[in-house]
């Protein structure tokens, strides 16, 4: 069977794309309940920034601590368990807020788990899924990830409607329901997929404590320090997700800070943004790279979403619409990009470290760039002029880093998969 005849919607690939649906809709609707839920409880803009702390925080210890241990023992079973455990963990925070016995300190626990779940869940999510991809279609699997996350993003809308319509933040309350109710029904799917993971089943016969797990950890690192490749695209992505962040953080101050703007305009432009990543999903569903052009367009991609993000805010609404769209509908090509090449080239005996540290690093150059540009913002330098330096940054790192290393991220991105 030639690699193009092979169906791509099997059992599996069917049972995780449903799963990772229904509970990414959960958690879209839940997140942005959370984080109201904290900021009407407590009335303080720095206890919701703490709160916001306390969930990031574990994203940055835990991917890389999990990743030995998901390379080791069943992929399968550690994303059913964690969606059971989130729903149970969400069905407790509603009856916690419904009988009014939260405080900032349960929250902030309740918090804490979360983040420590998502963090997890992340890595062995992403090291079980191009397992159940058959040959030849790693491109057109990808296309249908990343067309997830903006159909997610647009339930907040809806959450925002009940918070309006509810009152007493009881709509919030109820929406935690719904979001146990979307763990259960994800966590239900994947006891079915069907796979033989020859890496656990190793794990089983040879046994596996403490001084195994310190082995795996340390030949995870040694795997990527001598992988000049990922390597490469490693440490540009660390850099992109700070500058990314950094002027990200900044957009919303920007935006309700001009009278002519405002927050339904940052909605909106937003919005633009993710209706060009669902459209371009759909076009990467359909159209496949040229094997030996992949690394060029992902480059492009790089300096032109910069260039876009450097003139935006200078431009009237339209034009904001307009270019977001477009940065949208590029931006969805190198992540496609970029992550199928990646899980394609990994052996599967060490994904789940590779993919630990990759989260791990890129977790830590999002905070370190949220505090920084959250603290620019307060200088009284003008919001724009910061964007723009952040995205020159971004410019100069895909330069330095990524055309420098063409070489050896060429071996990764321009393959067939």
């Amino acid at each position: 069977m030639s690699m193009q005849s092979q169906p791509l919607w099997t059992k599996n690939f069917t049972i995780i794309t449903l799963g990772t649906v229904v509970s990414m809709l959960g958690n879209a609707i839940s997140g942005f309940a959370l984080g109201l839920i904290i900021l009407d409880y407590t009335g303080s803009t720095l206890l919701y920034a703490i709160s916001a702390v306390v969930t990031n925080l574990p994203k940055i210890i835990m991917p890389s601590l999990a990743g030995p241990y998901i390379d080791r023992f069943s992929r399968k079973k550690v994303i059913y368990t964690l969606d059971f455990i989130s729903s149970f963990l969400f069905l407790v925070i509603f009856f916690v807020l419904h009988f009014k016995l939260a405080n900032y300190v349960i929250m902030l626990l309740f918090a804490a788990i979360i983040g420590t779940i998502d963090s997890i869940y992340g890595v062995a999510y992403e090291s079980l899924y191009p397992m159940l991809i058959s040959k030849g279609n790693f491109q057109k699997a990808y296309s249908i990830s990343s067309m997830i996350y903006p159909l997610a993003a647009f339930m907040t809308p809806i959450a925002a409607y009940v918070y309006n319509i509810v009152p007493n933040g009881e709509g919030l309350t109820y929406l935690i329901l719904f979001n146990a109710l979307s763990f259960l029904i994800a966590a239900i799917f994947e006891t079915q997929i069907d796979i033989r993971e020859m890496h656990a089943e190793a794990t089983k016969s040879m046994g596996y404590g403490i001084q195994k797990y310190i082995n795996d950890f340390k030949e995870g690192i040694k795997y990527l320090k001598n992988e000049l490749g990922l390597l490469t695209i490693t440490a540009y992505f660390t850099i992109n997700s700070f500058t990314n962040s950094a002027s990200g953080i900044l957009l919303l101050p920007y935006f309700k800070s001009q009278d002519s703007l405002g927050v339904m305009t940052f909605t909106f432009v937003t919005g633009a943004n993710l209706l060009g990543r669902l459209i371009g999903g759909l076009f990467h569903y359909k159209k496949v790279f040229p094997q030996d052009k992949k690394f060029t367009i992902a480059m492009f991609v790089y300096v032109t979403s910069n260039l876009i993000g450097c003139a935006y805010l200078f431009t009237p609404i339209f034009g904001m619409l307009a270019l977001q769209f477009i940065s949208g509908l590029i931006c969805v090509t190198s992540f496609n990009i970029r992550i199928s090449s990646t899980q394609n080239y990994l052996p599967d005996t060490v994904r789940g470290r590779f993919n630990g540290t990759f989260q791990m690093l890129t977790m830590l150059g999002t905070v370190l760039g949220q505090v920084l540009g959250g603290a620019l913002g307060d200088t009284g330098i003008p919001m724009r002029m910061i964007v723009v330096a952040f995205c020159v940054t971004d410019i100069i790192a895909a330069m330095l880093i990524m055309y420098r290393g063409r070489e050896h991220v060429k071996k990764i991105y321009n393959v067939t998969i």
